[in-house]
């Protein structure tokens, strides 16, 4: 998965895909900071889907606030948003041609 901004230091085989949805009316800054020499931050607007690449280390830290004040309402082990990724599990079985369609429309719909 391409992230445009700020890339994962090296290429490790223990990072892993989360996902983390924010479900309140409020905008809040996502942020990983625990990483060394990585700095993760977005914006996640009401309702907003993020979808990204981390360690199961990373701690990911949800700011909520108004205006030019954030408070740090909450933080989140990213080995808890861990997302399965299907594409492995497709590799290693052989599936009909109309299960992969079914599959492939499903992981539209959770990136949507």
């Amino acid at each position: 998965m391409a992230q445009i901004l700020d890339p994962i230091p090296g290429a490790k085989p223990e990072q892993i895909r989360c996902c983390y949805v924010n479900a309140t009316s409020q905008i809040q800054v996502v942020r990983i900071t625990n990483v060394a020499s990585w700095y993760f931050e977005r914006v996640a607007f009401p309702g907003h889907r993020l979808v990204f690449e981390s360690f199961p280390e990373a701690l990911l830290e949800i700011h909520t606030g108004m205006m030019a004040s954030a408070i740090l309402s909450d933080t989140f082990p990213c080995k808890d948003l861990e997302i399965e990724d299907n594409s492995s599990k497709e590799q290693k079985k052989t599936k009909p041609v109309s299960e992969n369609k079914k599959a492939f429309k499903n992981n539209l719909m959770i990136l949507i």
